[in-house]
């Protein structure tokens, strides 16, 4: 919706656009807690834990499917195409994540690039959907894509910290929910990729079959720490953000909509959940 204002359109414009990228955004999820386990999310049980898997996975197809639906009922084709990539890629963002937890080596490239197609691919679908859908030329659509993918770089980076730093009681996700997993997030794969000793231990703890303890939880918290992958993760976060803001400034949309995104941009890095 402010994407469309951005390039001088009425927000009801882009409002189909916003019902389809949280129809896909919600369809994401309920597959992701399926296939990750995950019996919380928001403070609030699953939907696979409360209904079972199949309903989940039906319920998440179905949402994906309306998605589609509310795109080509307002006729725009170049709508339901950037939908349509988004989604694919997506899901091989998501098929990255499950593949890398069955190696045991990958690179900081790789996870940069799971990163982008899991989480960025949706914003930056959402902000170029406003954009089109406001009739805004091509030059601005880029624009308004490319602010949408840093974007989505800065909160999955931020997201990575909070699985590994984050507070359960307000991320609504068990203590160390990543390292519990021994899910290869990014400031995980810059530990191990960090060429010390405790990125050589962080693996061998990584690479153990029996689930971690409370301990070992710890210590491998501990080890992200000190290899300075914490805030490398940080640092690369904020880089994104002042690209995104960077390109805001270029695209020079009214004042209060490029304040209200830029005050977006600092909402990714300052959350907590």
């Amino acid at each position: 919706l402010l994407a469309a204002r951005a390039v001088h359109a009425p927000p009801e414009r882009a409002l189909p656009g916003a019902v389809a990228v949280e129809l896909v955004h919600n369809f994401s999820l309920l597959h992701d807690d399926v296939m990750d386990g995950d019996v919380e999310r928001r403070h609030r049980p699953t939907v696979w834990r409360l209904f079972g898997m199949p309903t989940a996975i039906l319920a998440g197809d179905a949402l994906l499917t309306l998605a589609m639906q509310v795109l080509e009922e307002t006729g725009e084709a170049a709508a339901s195409r950037w939908l349509t990539a988004a989604v694919r890629r997506l899901i091989e963002g998501q098929s990255a994540d499950m593949a890398f937890e069955r190696r045991t080596e990958v690179g900081v490239g790789e996870c940069l690039d799971m990163a982008e197609g899991k989480t960025a691919s949706l914003m930056r679908c959402a902000t170029a959907l406003g954009a089109v859908l406001g009739g805004a030329p091509g030059t601005a659509v880029d624009e308004l894509a490319e602010f949408g993918r840093e974007l989505g770089m800065a909160f999955q980076l931020v997201d990575d910290l909070l699985g590994i730093e984050g507070s359960p009681e307000v991320t609504g996700k068990p203590v160390l929910a990543d390292l519990r997993v021994r899910k290869k997030s990014v400031p995980v794969v810059v530990a191990m990729a960090s060429s010390t000793g405790d990125g050589a231990a962080l693996a061998e703890l990584y690479r153990r079959a029996d689930p971690p303890g409370e301990a070992e939880l710890r210590r491998m918290a501990d080890l992200v720490e000190r290899t300075g992958a914490i805030e490398w993760t940080r640092r690369r976060a904020r880089r994104y953000i002042d690209q995104a803001r960077a390109r805001l400034d270029r695209l020079g949309p009214p004042p209060e909509i490029h304040a209200a995104l830029s005050d977006l941009t600092q909402f990714v890095v300052e959350r907590d959940r």
